[in-house]
């Protein structure tokens, strides 16, 4: 009888060195357990996650987040796919964090691991991550920021947001990164074009894809059009002139301007100073949605609250009013540990 294997040493459960061994060497299987530990809901899977980002912070914020948004159909993966080689081979390290939309009943990502973008996860410079959306609003994944950090900790240096394409809540990617691009198709229909409104007004640039074959005349219309409509739109940031550009992911065509352009728009914001202004307003609204999530989890955690808190959303489900609902919830809080 043979004697019983050991356990590989990425199947057994890691402990705090051993992320931050993996991560700081580019293990990207190390980086997949890690993106993994601090979705997990888990109270002893989040105090390793606090952990962790605590330790490797100082050595995030040397990447360009960029997201990439635009309603189903777009062809946002193909072009994310062919974007991402073209960055592989002009020497950046990519990481792609792919939010899918999610079930309503699991709560689990609907498409599942993404084979959309086979040919750029196969190359050693690429980490592609799926996470489902689990019903956040904006598009995001509820720790999209935190994986985010967790990417440039393991050294890529380029990485790209691509969102769920849900409508004006796409806004939200907008808080996480540092160039927008909306990406849009020409004949896309009358029905869509309140959604193009709510998001082109966040956008660093648009730009029309499927320009090829007999789209091609379509979309060089449509890009004269988006060209007029956006001069009309006061742009997100200061003074950067929101461009319209065309590429098409099939035949490979528009993806160095695209690069071009979000190369001249990060050297002209780091240089006016609106580059790392965001970045500070970025890490202002993670202080904040950290501190509500702490100051709820922490009244939850008082004596007595949980079972009061799920007798109150009972009566509003049966009529209560709301208000009166969140007066009795604080009733005698003065004095609570969790507000002083």
């Amino acid at each position: 009888m043979s004697e019983p294997q050991p356990t590989p040493f990425r199947r057994r459960p890691l402990e705090l060195a051993d992320y931050l061994r993996g991560i700081r060497a580019g293990d990207r299987a190390v980086l997949a357990r890690a993106v993994t530990l601090i979705e997990s809901h888990a109270p002893r899977h989040q105090v390793l996650a606090q952990q962790l980002l605590k330790e490797l912070l100082p050595e995030t914020g040397k990447s360009l987040r960029i997201g990439i948004t635009g309603f189903p159909g777009a062809g946002k993966s193909t072009l994310i796919e062919n974007f991402g080689c073209y960055l592989v081979d002009q020497g950046h390290r990519v990481a792609v964090l792919a939010i899918d939309p999610s079930s309503s009943l699991s709560h689990g990502s609907i498409l599942g691991d993404k084979t959309r973008m086979e040919r750029l996860s196969q190359l050693e410079q690429s980490f592609i991550r799926p996470s489902p959306s689990s019903g956040a609003l904006g598009g995001v994944a509820r720790k999209t920021r935190e994986s985010i950090l967790l990417c440039e900790a393991a050294g890529f240096d380029v990485i790209l947001v691509e969102t769920v394409g849900v409508g004006q809540n796409e806004i939200t990617v907008r808080g996480l990164t540092d160039f927008f691009l909306l990406v849009l198709i020409a004949g896309a229909g009358d029905e869509l074009q309140g959604i193009k409104r709510g998001v082109m007004e966040m956008a660093d640039a648009l730009l029309v894809n499927k320009a090829d074959g007999e789209n091609l005349t379509r979309s060089e219309r449509a890009k004269r059009e988006f060209e007029i409509t956006s001069k009309y739109i006061s742009p997100y940031t200061s003074d950067w002139k929101v461009p319209v550009l065309t590429a098409s992911a099939l035949e490979n065509k528009g993806i160095d301007t695209l690069w071009q352009t979000i190369q001249q728009f990060a050297e002209q914001t780091r240089s006016s100073g609106v580059f790392e202004a965001e970045r500070q307003r970025q890490r202002l609204d993670w202080f904040e949605q950290l501190f509500n999530e702490s100051l709820r989890a922490r009244w939850l955690m008082q004596p007595g609250h949980q079972q009061r808190f799920e007798q109150l959303q009972h009566d509003v489900a049966e009529g209560a009013l709301v208000m009166d609902a969140l007066d009795k919830l604080f009733e005698g809080e003065t004095d609570d540990p969790a507000f002083t």
